[in-house]
């Protein structure tokens, strides 16, 4: 047998390559769009990939299903309660299905409550299907939790029903497998489909059942109790990458160049509508930026971020550290962000010319946030954590407005109060500061080091 994880840190997303080697059959589970490793690595090992198999509609990325079927004519499957509800041909699997790559035996369980469509496929090396090897749990089982169940309430499934069919699911589809099935998820820590979930990409069921909170002895009322509170704030773009799964769309093409653009026509693009990305770190952007530039860097979890401070489908030009351009481009791709116009030439030095279209960033030091707390009337502090966070502490009368909260709540705020903004350690509040001064807010800063540094300041000597 053949078997890959590959582990996309940047959305904390796991996908597989299964293979029989003697027969050459092939299967992908829930690919990233940019595939050419999993094409790579079936090529060096004589693999021919049939099968492209879902776990279910993501919303947290958009799969590489349609950029796998049209590179090697695979079939894209999913769940028998996906039936009627993509745009493109699926074959589904229904509970118990076999796929039979050769001595590799590949078993379905349908294991709804993350989505309705939710499947775990059970791993056979050598055909004995009463005790296989691994098991691949997509969002329904995570190492140390289980999928959220909350996430199509927009569309009217409700948290507590699919919260139910997790419970069954769990129970009576994967803790019914040995203990000594080793898990692999399609998802680990940092990603928003759960609340606790480990920063290990494989476990086994019985570690899962000794260690889960959401495993252990409880009835099904206080399982849904548990699993429904204390979710994040699910991401802006989720409910549209859910969708965009279904549909027919267009292919990537990651190898396709970006285009360079001159300034004047950066900011052409931003006269019209386009939001100027700036990927750079934050500590770059402070030092000086285009007026009305948005900051999410590259080098932290920068799709799912600028996937929360604009709306799907908005235009956009990209300002990179030279060289950046395309992975900046394709990561965007990987939630369905396909709008990139193209990319500043000459970087942040195409404005050394033109000084008044440059400003920097206020960034505040603890003290200096004392300092304005104390003196400035009025001032609006804003915490943009998670919930979980801010129920450890934050700073006295700040509101709470999450990150993906912010940009639907741009109305609750007053653009020409003085408004300081934190996060955990500056990340995440460059992002904000930056997305409130694209919005017209005049007077913005936010806490270098965030909520630690106040905390680090404020202990004993």
């Amino acid at each position: 047998m053949f078997f890959r994880q590959y582990y996309l840190s940047c959305l904390s997303h796991a996908s597989y390559l299964i293979g029989d080697t003697t027969t050459g059959r092939a299967v992908v589970v829930d690919p990233q769009r940019d595939i050419d490793q999993y094409l790579a690595d079936a090529d060096t090992n004589g693999l021919t990939i049939d099968l492209v198999l879902e776990t279910h509609f993501h919303a947290d990325f958009l799969s590489g299903h349609l950029e796998m079927a049209a590179a090697t004519g695979a079939t894209i499957g999913y769940g028998a309660a996906a039936a009627g509800r993509a745009e493109f041909p699926i074959q589904t699997f229904a509970d118990g299905d076999r796929i039979e790559l050769g001595a590799v035996v590949l078993v379905v369980r349908e294991t709804p409550g993350h989505t309705p469509e939710s499947i775990s496929i059970a791993i056979c090396p050598e055909g004995d299907t009463a005790r296989p090897w691994g098991v691949l749990t997509g969002d329904t089982l995570f190492i140390g939790d289980v999928g959220r169940p909350d996430l199509l309430a927009s569309v009217g499934v409700t948290a507590d029903d699919l919260a139910r069919q997790l419970f069954h699911s769990l129970r009576e589809r994967l803790l019914t497998l040995p203990d000594e099935t080793k898990v692999f998820p399609a998802h680990g820590a940092g990603s928003a489909c759960g609340k606790h979930l480990s920063t290990e990409t494989v476990s086994t069921i019985g570690d899962e059942r000794r260690t889960n909170y959401a495993l252990a002895p409880m009835t099904e009322d206080q399982f849904v109790e548990v699993v429904t509170q204390g979710q994040t704030v699910a991401p802006l773009y989720f409910s549209f990458a859910a969708n965009r799964n279904r549909e027919r769309r267009e292919i990537l093409h990651d190898d396709e160049p970006v285009a360079m653009l001159t300034l004047d026509e950066v900011l052409a693009e931003q006269a019209r509508g386009a939001v100027v990305l700036d990927t750079r770190d934050d500590v770059a952007f402070a030092a000086g930026h285009l007026r009305g530039a948005v900051n999410v860097g590259l080098g932290g979890r920068f799709a799912e971020y600028a996937g929360e401070v604009m709306t799907a489908g908005t235009p956009i030009v990209l300002v990179t550290a030279p060289g950046d351009e395309r992975e900046a481009k394709v990561r965007l791709a990987r939630i369905g962000f396909d709008g990139v116009l193209g990319a500043l030439d000459g970087s942040i030095d195409s404005l050394l010319d033109r000084p008044e279209l440059a400003e920097p960033s206020s960034r505040l030091p603890v003290r200096a946030l004392e300092e304005r707390i104390r003196s400035v009337p009025g001032l609006v502090l804003v915490d943009v954590r998670n919930a979980g966070e801010v129920e450890a502490g934050s700073i006295t009368d700040a509101r709470h407005i999450s990150l993906p909260a912010l940009l639907g709540s741009l109305s609750d705020l007053d653009p020409t109060a003085p408004t300081v903004v934190f996060c955990a350690g500056g990340y995440r509040s460059s992002i904000a500061s930056s997305l409130l001064r694209s919005h017209g807010f005049a007077d913005v800063s936010d806490l270098i080091g965030g909520y630690s540094a106040w905390q680090t300041a404020r202990e004993p000597g």
